[in-house]
């Protein structure tokens, strides 16, 4: 059944939660931010919930206590996350590397690709000191590294959305919004 807002404007509802993966820079934030604006569901980034929860920046966790401990609670939290309600999460680039992560984002969500090139991310991430991975003596070499590592991960994702160079938030939140109308089970307009 189709619903409409008291402006006349088509509802859509969203039967489960959807978690954008991918790398830094791929434009999870900002895109998961507009697309849960379009949807009308809550936006949750999951790194801002671990740093809640740890009551330390992503940066300090990584320096104090290694990536793994990182890595554990990061679990933690998508885990809870997937529990409630369904929103639109950004996860950090490294969350879907993990099986059991991917495994809880399946029985629970719906995981969408943000794929991009080294290119457009370097673009994106090189005036930014706040990511860890990337204090190297070559973070652009650093950056294409871990991207070539990852990607046959991200490709296990159920949907792909590329974004491109110039593609606006807007834009790309609607093809992901394109995407989600296109798949079972997951939109209800």
């Amino acid at each position: 059944m189709r619903q409409t807002g008291g402006d006349g404007r088509n509802v859509t509802r969203l039967k489960k939660t959807v978690v954008l993966v991918g790398m830094m820079g791929a434009g999870k934030t900002a895109v998961g931010t507009q697309l849960a604006r379009q949807i009308g569901v809550p936006f949750i980034d999951t790194d801002h919930e671990i740093e809640r929860a740890a009551a330390r920046t992503i940066p300090e966790i990584f320096a104090r206590d290694g990536e793994a401990f990182f890595r554990g609670k990061e679990t933690q939290v998508l885990e809870r996350l997937l529990q409630g309600p369904p929103a639109i999460l950004s996860t950090g680039g490294g969350a879907f590397l993990s099986e059991i992560n991917r495994e809880t984002i399946s029985r629970h969500g719906i995981s969408v690709w943000l794929r991009a090139d080294a290119d457009t991310l370097w673009q994106r991430v090189k005036s930014r000191g706040n990511r860890p991975l990337l204090q190297t003596t070559d973070p652009r070499r650093t950056l294409a590294d871990i991207l070539a590592a990852r990607e046959g991960t991200y490709a296990l994702a159920h949907l792909t959305v590329d974004s491109h160079p110039g593609l606006s938030v807007e834009r790309m939140a609607y093809q992901v919004h394109q995407a989600l109308a296109a798949f079972p089970d997951i939109l209800e307009e």
